[in-house]
This record gives structure tokens, C-alpha cells and sequence, in this order.
């Protein structure tokens, strides 16, 4: 997916604005492995750019890494993808070197789409004082959707990057950034939260 489509076209869903305070949010890096990197290529640049920004604010980066170490548990997603899955230990399960992970950034493991299900990630963030997450990664319609509304209805206020999450096709793309515009979240990209932070 081209980046450049992605930065200008989410203008008209963006009816709310506001920016992320650096005190109590979280960067979330959704999946960006191995296994999807045909689709994570396109936008490492707005990745690194939006983790560089959230480092420079002193926002904390949490990775997300999906796998699956058994049939116990694969779940619906089995029947779903056709036994397509990431298997953990694979590379394809490793996280993209490019993205720039760095040794004391937390890492969540989960096996579904939402970040939250069975991780403590929520306690996590709670025991932290955390009350903003920022939703970067991939798929744009399955993980870092998921992820974005679940964490709207624990309670959490959601920015939902625009050009730095990316899915297989840009229809999908378009109609997430709609629904989290609507319902869910603030619309962000490196721009947004250059200035949102920084005042640039």
C-alpha cells in the first residue's frame, strides 16, 4: 500500500481532533513480523518515524508479536485462515529488524487478533497509569483494529495512525479508518504527531 494514499485521504472521516499527552500514552506496534512484511515494507519509514517521535516524547513503545505454539491454541483464527498461521519459533514470526525494537522495550505475545485477550496488557497499562494508547502496525482492519476497539471499550483513549498501519488492500484500510474515526479513535499521522507533541 502506498503511504502516500494513506496520509491524504483520512481528512474527510477526521471529525475530532486532539493530540496525545506524552504523560500518560503508549506507543503500540502491532505485528510487525516477518510474515507480513510484504505489507509492513510500505510503511516502515512512517513506522520508524512514529516510534522516533514517541522516544523523542518519552511515550514508552510496546511490540505485539502474534504466534502460535500449538493446535491448543489456534481457536477460531485455524479454521478461519485454513491453518495458515504463524508458528512461533519461525523466522517468520520474529520481528522486522527494520522497525528498530529496542532491548528494554516490552514485547506483548498474543494469538489472536486483539492485543489485550489473554496478555495482561491491560494490567500492564494500568498499574503504569496509562490512559492513551497510539495504534501503529499491521493489519490495519484485523489486529490494529481489534486492538484499537477493545482498548476504547476498556476505558482507554485511542489515536489510531493513519500512515503508519497498512493491510492488504487500500479499501480495507479506508473503511477502518472510517469506523475508528466515527466510533473509536483520533485519527494521527507523523505530521499530526509531530505537531500534536512538539508544536512543529
Amino acid at each position: 500500500m502506498a503511504m502516500a494514499s494513506c496520509r491524504g485521504s483520512y481528512k474527510e472521516y477526521d471529525i475530532r481532533k486532539r493530540n496525545p499527552n506524552p504523560k500518560t500514552s503508549v506507543l503500540l506496534v502491532i505485528d510487525m513480523q516477518n510474515y507480513f512484511s510484504s505489507i509492513a515494507k510500505p510503511i516502515i519509514p512512517a513506522i520508524t518515524t512514529t516510534i522516533a517521535l514517541c522516544r523523542r516524547a518519552s511515550i514508552p513503545v510496546i511490540f505485539t508479536r502474534h504466534s502460535h505454539k500449538s493446535p491448543a491454541d489456534h481457536a477460531m483464527l485455524g479454521e478461519w485462515w485454513g491453518g495458515d498461521l504463524i508458528l512461533d519459533g519461525t523466522t517468520e514470526a520474529e520481528l522486522m529488524s527494520e522497525i528498530g525494537r529496542m532491548p528494554t522495550d516490552k514485547v506483548v505475545e498474543k494469538t489472536t487478533y486483539s492485543a489485550f485477550r489473554g496478555t495482561r496488557l491491560e494490567d500492564y497499562l494500568a498499574e503504569r497509569g496509562v490512559e492513551e494508547v497510539i495504534v501503529s502496525g499491521v493489519m490495519t482492519n484485523l489486529c490494529c483494529e481489534t486492538t484499537a476497539r477493545e482498548a476504547f471499550v476498556r476505558g482507554f483513549r485511542v489515536f489510531f495512525s493513519t500512515d503508519a498501519t497498512a493491510t492488504a488492500t487500500p479499501e480495507m484500510h479506508e473503511a477502518t479508518l472510517m469506523n475508528m474515526a466515527y466510533g473509536f479513535a483520533y485519527l494521527v499521522d507523523c505530521d499530526r504527531l509531530d505537531k500534536g507533541l512538539f508544536g512543529n
